[in-house]
């Protein structure tokens, strides 16, 4: 175990170190001079230069990606170029406190509703709850989060007023005065992922249900609740932690469109404006937390994945 985490560990520092790359690069390759941006279109060529020579613009490219690296290791991740004054660092926290608040909010609702819909839909497969549940998470899927996000907006903020329609929460005033901020936003960031991990978990189930072991369980005598309580469920739960820990990756990044809808300031939304503004620190450091909170959950449901079934790490090639 200890041989194939490390293993592991390699790889995703390395995926880490490659992603770093490739964030740089297409921070080099947006169009537009980030001295004249700054300074606006009437800056003399002077004013420009001098701001390039502050900011190392004139080095060499490699220079300045080692130069960035070192500030990321350092803890500087540098000055946004669209906020005077304002260092990424702490802005970067607070987004991603966050994205965590609200994939976290989503994740409390998607796990249970999903385990639960996609179990017993999976041991009543052709039943009335399991056609109901099947077109239900299909409409789940089929409508996008800003059409959910939307409808939600007009149902519970316009039509009935219970719920605010923009979440720019602000937790200094306390943490229940935000709470109704987050209802809309987590309800649509949850519908795709929970129709998608319900659909998943109920598919396994019936996988599971109609294979040779479980029917040699079957054939030995043993009742039907121990049957899917001691072989069922395991088995046909243990591949959802693969998916769920892909969708958490998506929550904590991927969020882009519900924070964009619902004002939400998180790091998705940070990210997008950052690029309008080729801010190109903010956009850098946003971009790399989102890709190592990705490969960091996935690191660590690897290793979980392998925990509950030690046969993962020797299909692999561990001794």
């Amino acid at each position: 175990m200890l041989a194939y985490s490390g293993k592991r560990l390699l790889q995703a520092i390395v995926s880490v170190a490659v992603a770093s790359i490739i964030i740089f690069l297409v921070a080099e390759a947006l169009p537009g001079d980030v001295a004249q941006m700054i300074l606006g279109q009437f800056a003399t060529e002077e004013s420009l230069q001098a701001l390039r020579e502050k900011l190392k613009l004139n080095e060499p490219l490699h220079v300045r990606y080692f130069d960035w690296l070192a500030g990321v290791f350092r803890g500087d991740l540098g000055t946004s170029l669209s906020k005077t004054g304002v260092k990424v660092r702490p802005l970067l926290l607070r987004r991603a406190r966050n994205s965590l608040i609200l994939a976290a909010g989503a994740m409390i609702i998607i796990i249970p509703i999903s385990f639960l819909l996609g179990i017993i839909a999976g041991l009543r497969p052709g039943s009335w709850f399991d056609r109901l549940i099947s077109i239900t998470t299909l409409g789940l899927i089929s409508f996008p989060s800003f059409i959910t996000g939307l409808v939600l907006i007009l149902i519970f903020s316009v039509q009935l007023g219970w719920l605010p329609a923009s979440s720019s929460i602000d937790l200094s005033q306390g943490w229940l005065r935000q709470i109704p901020k987050l209802i809309l936003p987590i309800l649509a960031l949850s519908g795709v992922m929970l129709g998608y991990i319900t659909r998943h978990i109920r598919a396994s189930m019936v996988k599971v249900l109609r294979s040779d072991y479980t029917r040699a369980a079957t054939l030995k005598g043993l009742g039907r609740r121990t049957v899917i309580t001691k072989h069922v469920l395991r088995n046909a739960l243990l591949p959802a932690v693969t998916v769920i820990a892909i969708n958490l990756g998506w929550l904590l990044g991927g969020a882009v469109v519900v924070e964009a809808t619902f004002g939400y300031p998180g790091v998705a939304r940070l990210v997008l404006n950052s690029i309008q503004h080729r801010d190109v620190p903010v956009m850098e450091a946003g971009l790399l937390f989102v890709v190592t909170a990705y490969i960091t959950v996935n690191f660590g449901t690897d290793l979980l994945y392998t925990l509950l079934d030690p046969r993962i790490r020797y299909d692999r090639g561990e001794s």
